[in-house]
Parts: C-alpha cells; structure tokens; sequence
C-alpha cells in the first residue's frame, strides 16, 4: 500500500506530540512493508523556533521524507494561517498529492502547510486525525486567556489575547466544504470527537487511540533508593504541574521527579525553590524515561486543558505503572474505560490518591496490571497498527465496492467506535 502522511510538523522539525505520532504512523507501516511519503513543513518550525533543529531522527528504508519549504518565508506562512489554503506552497503540494500514486492521504495537523483546503488535493482515500483541535480552535487547544478550558468560543478576543492574528477563513464556511473530502477523521478519544462534533465538525469520526512502541531497556534516574510519583511532559501552565508542586513541597518525605522541558520552566522551578524532595531531572532519552516510569510509584497527570488522548498514560502503562490524573478530558476516559490508576478533582482527591499508591503495594500492582493491559490490547504499536490498518482496509474495500461512506446509524467500523454526524 502506498501512503501520503501530511503534517505541519515532523521530527526533527517538531515541537510535540502531533510531529511525533507523524513519525510513529510512518515508520510503523514502514516496517509492515508499505511506502510511505511524508510531506512536512521545515519553514513553519524554524519560523516558530527561531532556528533549525539540533536532534536527530532516523526514518526506515520505506519512508521518503519530502520538505515543503514557504518560498515567502513568515509570510508566506501567515497567509496559510489566515486565508486556510496552502498559498505559495501549492505548487510543491500539488506535485505530490495529485500524481494520483498515493492509496491513503493521512492529513494530521496541517494548519501551517495548507490548511483545511488542502483536503481537497488527491484522489486516494481521505483520513484526517484529530490530533490538536485545530480545525475548531485557533488556539489548537481549547485553552482560553491563558487560564482555563473553553467552554463557551470567544474566539477573537481569545485569539488577540495568545498574540495570534485572528484567522480570516473561520468566519468563512471553508471548514465545512474542506472536510467533506475527508473519507473518515481519526478521534484518539470519544471526548475528542464529541468536543469537535459540539463546534461544527460533521462527518464519520473513528475512536481510535494515538500509540506509544515500548523502547528497548535502559538505566532510569536514580533516586538514591528514595521511592517517588513521576511527573513527565512538556512544562507548560497547561499542563497543571504548578497545581501539584505545593503538595510535595509540603510533604517532605515524599520525592517528585521532573521530567520534560518547556516555557513555564523558570516559574516552577520558582514554585519549587527549598523543596528538595522536587527534582527536576531534565528531558530524557526515550529508553531512559521509560525505566524511569518503571520505577515510580504512580505518574502524575494533572493536566489542566482538553487532552486529545493523554500519551503520557500509555507511557506510563507501558511500564506497568499507574497514573494518578486530573478526572477530566480523555485522561478521565482513559481511567475509566481501562482502569489503570485513580482520579483527583480537587487537593484532598490528590492526597488520598497519593497516600493510597504510596502506601498499599498490592493496590499500586493491581492498578499496573491493568494498566499494562491497557496498553498491550489498545495502545502499543502492533495493536495500534492492526486496528489503523484494519479501518483503512474496511474503507478502501466499500470504495472499491462503490458502498457509501460510513453513513448516520452505523456504530462500528472494522470493529473500532464510530460516530457519523449530518453532511457538512
């Protein structure tokens, strides 16, 4: 099968998740034998990094990584990010995405390599993942003013207030006539799906979860023989660690590592100056901090934004280890779908989850059973995979059959949760 991944970002040229489960999707089919063309935009993340990249990442034999570079710079970009089209970048775009070679066009974030029109480019079978909410925030997040979830769009002012230039093409009905070329949108939660069906999106939508490939043994951070709760992800205000720092830091003889790096970075270590049980242990290799999973009692999650699926819990259960999280969002579904750890809504939920995995071993084991269970049936790389590959069979044979796409009523598709909402 041959397969066209298209997204903004792509390692190295990446800043999260939405570049790394690029590269994951790729490689992963790769290594079952299909050819994979990725098409990435270099421009969008020197121009938001300021520079190039200093990491280096590998791709398989089967994998073709094609640059789409912005021939006018940052403003070229600003014009994809206010007209929703690929601007100068559609020459380059059209060369690869209508040679008609490509089986599947696997659209992930492409708010800065071409925008929502660029669903329409191609003719292979359209699937799109709802790895940001992009199509439906301009904020990617659903974060409003810097301090709480969206619950109510105010998107203009909300938008002047992150420092973006409000975007021209959401008030236009670009988004509806773009996604009807979508065959089927990948939701990593049922949360995910239902917060872009609430604000507009229409169309087939397929839970199926983002995937983490269990790396291969290492040495984790050592401790000193000193239990601790992991914290590991990007430090942002987002993420809610400011919320738990004050906890530790009034509990001595519990440790909290650190893992990640990020903007918010200098305000917890703020927060966390004098507490010498918080210790901030910088990013870790990916062999590394998943021995560092291991030996934790629990991984905290205390996200405070919309999560679109939470990668950080399948990590942690990757390692048999459980999660204590914020009960909202997909992180919420997650727990209460697989079990696999405990939830908090306010400071006494968090004690009591903290005491209970600190000091009952039989209930810290049972939860990492299930939570290792969790990730071998739905979140591990072969799993993920099957399922992926799965849905893209069952599509592309009603497409040769001349059958529909998945229409309102149906509830399953290859055997995955499937959501049809009315045409766009």
């Amino acid at each position: 099968m041959r397969l066209c991944i298209v997204t903004t970002f792509y390692p190295p040229y990446n800043f999260g998740g939405d570049g790394i489960y690029a590269h994951r999707l790729a490689n992963g089919l790769a290594q079952r034998g299909h050819e994979v063309t990725v098409l990435h935009s270099p421009s969008a993340y020197e121009a938001l990094a300021g520079g190039s990249p200093t990491d280096g990442y590998a791709d398989h034999a089967n994998v073709d990584v094609q640059p789409i570079r912005t021939p006018l710079g940052k403003l070229g970009l600003l014009l994809v990010q206010q007209l929703g089209h690929a601007a100068s970048q559609t020459r380059s775009l059209a060369q690869h995405l209508d040679n008609g070679r490509h089986d599947v066009i696997h659209y992930n974030n492409v708010s800065l390599l071409g925008g929502p029109a660029v669903f329409a480019r191609g003719t292979g079978l359209k699937l799109c993942t709802l790895i940001e909410h992009w199509l439906v925030c301009p904020m990617h997040v659903l974060w409003k003013f810097d301090r709480e979830v969206c619950t109510k769009p105010t998107c203009f002012t909300c938008t002047l207030a992150g420092g973006r230039p409000p975007q021209l093409w959401r008030k236009t009905g670009l988004m509806r006539r773009a996604t009807r070329h979508i065959d089927a949108f990948l939701g990593p939660s049922v949360f995910t799906i239902r917060m872009h069906q609430e604000r507009g999106l229409r169309g087939a939508m397929v839970q199926l979860p983002l995937f983490y490939p269990e790396p291969t043994a290492a040495e984790g951070w050592d401790n000193g023989g000193r239990p601790y709760f992991l914290f590991s992800g990007r430090l942002e205000k987002i993420k809610g660690l400011h919320t738990v720092i004050p906890f530790f830091g009034a509990r001595p003889e519990i440790d909290l590592l650190i893992a990640g790096s990020g903007t918010f970075e200098p305000e917890l270590r703020a927060l966390a100056e004098g507490a010498s049980n918080i210790r901030f242990v910088g990013r870790l290799s990916a062999e590394s901090l998943h021995a560092t999973y291991r030996g934790a009692i629990a991984t905290l999650v205390p996200s405070l934004c919309y999560e679109t699926f939470g990668l950080v819990v399948a990590e942690s259960f990757a390692a048999s280890t459980p999660v204590i999280v914020y009960a909202q969002s997909s992180l919420e579904e997650i727990v209460a779908t697989h079990g696999g750890g405990l939830m908090y809504r306010d400071l006494e939920g968090l004690r009591a989850a903290v005491e209970a995995l600190a000091t009952d071993p039989a209930l810290r084991a049972r939860l990492g059973r299930e939570g290792r269970q969790a990730y071998e049936a739905e979140f591990a790389g072969e799993a993920f995979l099957t399922h992926y590959l799965d849905v893209v069979e069952e599509l592309l044979r009603r497409r040769r059959s001349g059958q529909a796409r998945p229409d309102i009523g149906e509830t399953t598709l290859a055997g995955r949760r499937l959501f049809v909402t009315g045409d766009n």
